[in-house]
């Protein structure tokens, strides 16, 4: 059967698209899996450690963001339909990443990143010079991205108060299926980036991560 993604309308792809990244900028998310946290109990927290769990859940909503342009990017300059597909299923495991944590800012009373539409914008550019450079590269920048936002979410479960288990349970589900997409991009096929490029993402990572802890 030929891949019905290919007959639709440029236009179609652009209003769809347009669609998506303001729901996704303005926070509205639907999670197909029940939010990890909900299991979890409520804890005691004082003022400056519930600051900081949602300046660190806030950082990890912003990575949700550009997670959600980085798939979309990619998938539409995807050249066989099981790339789609893949890109397609990892792009919804990370609306449920995206949803949970802006429901735990919310319970939290925080809000989340100011700056969401410049963060989608860029992540989006980016998905699309790594796409068009080919499947493999494209694949090899998930691979390399999932790594670091694994390092960096194992570096927030050292972080969030130890009481904190609601934040815990949904950083752990988060971390274990970036792990997963990382393992499938690399079964695809993934090229390994060069050492320059994967420091110049460790960078721009570092800049993320720390402007979306405060705004």
């Amino acid at each position: 059967m030929a891949d019905a993604t290919r007959h639709i309308n440029p236009l179609d792809h652009l209003i769809v698209g347009l669609d998506k990244a303001l729901r996704v900028v303005g926070g509205v998310a639907k999670a197909g899996r029940p939010n990890p946290g909900l299991a979890a109990p409520d804890a005691e927290m004082n003022a400056q450690e519930q600051r900081h769990s949602a300046g660190l859940m806030r950082v990890n909503h912003v990575g949700e963001v550009c997670a959600q342009a980085l798939y979309d990017s990619q998938g539409l300059q995807a050249s066989t339909p099981a790339l789609r597909a893949q890109f397609a299923q990892a792009g919804r495991e990370e609306e449920d990443h995206l949803a949970w944590t802006a429901q735990r800012l919310s319970e939290l009373g925080s809000r989340t990143s100011l700056l969401n539409p410049l963060w989608y914008a860029g992540a989006f550019a980016i998905g699309t010079v790594a796409a068009r450079m080919g499947d493999a590269v494209s694949l090899g920048f998930v691979v390399e991205t999932e790594r670091q936002v694994e390092t960096h979410l194992d570096s927030h479960l050292d972080q969030l108060p130890p009481q904190d288990a609601k934040s815990r349970a949904i950083v752990t589900q988060m971390r274990d299926d970036e792990v997963e997409h990382a393992s499938r991009a690399q079964a695809l096929g993934a090229a390994e980036l060069p050492l320059p490029v994967k420091m110049l993402m460790r960078a721009m990572g570092k800049v993320m991560t720390t402007t979306a802890y405060h705004i």
